[in-house]
């Protein structure tokens, strides 16, 4: 009795496994479109890993937008600080300019300020200890 029971199971799983077989054999196109390429055991048995591979193409695919998102920041920015430093150059060099004593007196006159540079030179106020 136990021959038979183990002659029965034998058959099965080789049945099994020779209808696996005809199922991965069974790849066509026509069974693309109509659909029971879905329908066999081992792509069935492949789902969770083809999801997984999906999920890792969705992440990367949002990995790389954010990276470029990023990379476009970056270099309008980089624009920015590179206009910003030239008008503060050039800022500079006009107060340096402006602060001169002659253009001060030249503009003390255009306005008609009515100002005058001191002919004494200053000094100091030294007070006694008593």
């Amino acid at each position: 009795m136990d021959m038979a029971k183990m002659e029965k199971n034998e058959k099965i799983e080789f049945i099994d496994t020779k209808s696996e077989r005809e199922e991965i054999t069974g790849f066509t196109f026509k069974g693309l479109i109509d659909g029971s390429l879905l329908t066999i055991r081992s792509v069935i048995r492949q789902i969770p890993y083809i999801l997984f591979l999906v999920f890792l193409a969705v992440v990367y695919i949002a990995n790389r937008n954010h990276a470029e998102k990023v990379i476009r920041q970056l270099n309008t920015l980089r624009t920015d600080v590179k206009d910003l430093r030239s008008e503060q150059i050039t800022t500079a060099s006009e107060l340096m300019n402006l602060s001169r004593p002659s253009n001060v007196e030249k503009l003390i006159e255009e306005r008609g300020l009515k100002l005058s540079e001191s002919k004494v030179p200053p000094y100091k106020i030294v007070k006694n200890k008593r």
